[in-house]
């Protein structure tokens, strides 16, 4: 790493002094020759090297000239690949709006729900402060409607449980 720290900076001092052309080509000839080094047989070039032809590429005009180790067509692939992968990570879709309700939560509301049949959202809420979960009453409402409530005595029912008993 220190290594290419000075190779920056001497290609920083050059190309201060207006050899720009041949600071690029003599950059581009240091790094792979630290590609060179890094290699016991065959080099294998990191994320890091392909990143730096791809920024060389666009930079200066004669890179085709410097490239020792790999084809161009295979920088321009990597460009290729590089930008494909950057539009892809800016294109898909996030999602908006505030985060999902932990299940702790959402559990906490359906037993509250349960136990407590005649409790409506508003209520459920505040028992939910109280306990010192602070989430929405619209949220507790949300989540109350997912869980369905036991179903109550029809009329008819009622009247049969009545003449029965009495």
């Amino acid at each position: 790493m220190l290594e290419l720290l000075v190779v920056v900076g001497r290609a920083l001092a050059l190309g201060l002094r207006g050899h720009r052309e041949l600071v690029l080509e003599n950059l581009a000839l240091r790094q792979q020759l630290m590609a060179m080094k890094r290699a016991t047989r065959r080099p294998h070039l990191q994320a890091r090297d392909r990143l730096f032809w791809i920024a060389l590429r666009r930079v200066w005009s004669n890179w085709r000239t410097a490239v020792v180790l790999v084809r161009p067509e295979t920088v321009v692939g990597w460009h290729r690949d590089w930008l494909r992968r950057r539009w892809t990570r800016r294109s898909t879709h996030r999602p908006t709006g505030h985060p999902p309700v932990s299940r702790e939560i959402g559990a906490l509301v359906r037993d509250m729900a349960t136990a407590n049949p005649l409790w409506g959202a508003p209520r459920v809420h505040g028992e939910r402060r109280t306990l010192g979960v602070d989430v929405s009453e619209r949220t507790v409402s949300r989540l109350l409607k997912r869980c369905p409530r036991p179903p109550s005595q029809t009329w008819r029912s009622g009247t049969r449980s009545e003449c029965t008993a009495g």
